[in-house]
């Protein structure tokens, strides 16, 4: 269900491992996404002092500020955030956590061509915001990815450890409550262009990391690459969404490209969801 913005946002503040200190909208989605984006840093991914990052899907920052961090804090990040609640909180925090400029926040997100495009926002899961909102799907998939944080993992949030102590009979009702009530969208619209077109702008010459978390928009950000900026990426790892078979067709797509060292994996939150991370790396 979507509604027009009407709401007023305030964010939390939440401590990282590493010592910076983040704005966020919902605290509990901080360590599942940074669990997430420790598994971006595997599978043979390389970054070092001085390469060139893409974070398409920055979000909050997250994943720019631990790349930067790993790197020493030198590391030029582009990162492309189009909901603007969300990009506010991505600005504060690059503000906040860096002082050398090296992190570009971008206030628009990256597609198939430059356009406006309607988002469903979503206050009580921003990380799940999307141009393309299913709710029944979506529920199915956030509830499962819940269901297995309860479970398995011992850095599962706080707010969702109790419920491991409820018997799954009564734990799927009350799961499904919360879902409803949390994807309770609101209309925005977002500024979209090209990857292509950003790289002819910056006059970019090598991407060294392109990571895309769009959801279930990989595709349209692939389908902005022209072909002659392909062979500037040299590594990428995909959040893939498979229906219509899109996670054997972004592997043929990457492979066609020259990225032909590929692995996917489903990590444990994910799984018995349609949702695959792929890593791709030049030889």
């Amino acid at each position: 269900m979507t509604r027009p913005a009407a709401r007023t946002l305030r964010p939390v503040h939440v401590s990282l491992a590493n010592g910076m200190i983040v704005s966020c909208l919902q605290k509990h989605e901080v360590p599942l996404v940074s669990l997430e984006i420790e598994s971006y840093f595997s599978n043979g991914v390389q970054l070092n002092p001085g390469d060139t990052v893409f974070d398409v899907g920055a979000n909050i920052g997250l994943f720019s500020l631990a790349a930067y961090a790993r790197c020493m804090n030198n590391l030029r990040v582009y990162a492309f955030e189009p909901v603007k609640p969300i990009f506010d909180l991505l600005c504060a925090n690059i503000e906040h956590n860096t002082s050398t400029g090296m992190i570009e926040p971008l206030g628009f997100g990256l597609s198939s061509s430059a356009k406006a495009l309607p988002f469903s926002f979503y206050p009580g899961a921003p990380v799940l915001s999307t141009a393309y909102p299913d709710e029944a799907a979506d529920i199915l998939t956030i509830k499962g990815t819940v269901q297995n944080s309860i479970m398995y993992l011992d850095e599962a949030p706080r707010a969702l450890r109790w419920m491991r102590w409820i018997p799954a009979f009564i734990r799927s009702p009350i799961l499904d409550l919360a879902l409803k009530r949390t994807l309770r969208g609101e209309n925005i619209t977002c500024q979209m262009q090209t990857m292509s077109q950003f790289i002819r702008e910056r006059e970019i010459e090598r991407i060294d990391f392109l990571k895309i978390d769009v959801e279930k928009a990989e595709m349209d950000v692939l389908r902005g690459i022209d072909i002659d900026d392909w062979g500037k990426i040299r590594q990428m790892v995909i959040e893939v969404h498979d229906f219509d078979d899109r996670l054997s067709t972004i592997t043929a797509l990457l492979r066609r490209h020259g990225l032909t060292r590929i692995t996917v994996e489903q990590p444990v939150t994910n799984a018995s969801s349609n949702i695959y991370t792929v890593f791709a790396m030049r030889q």
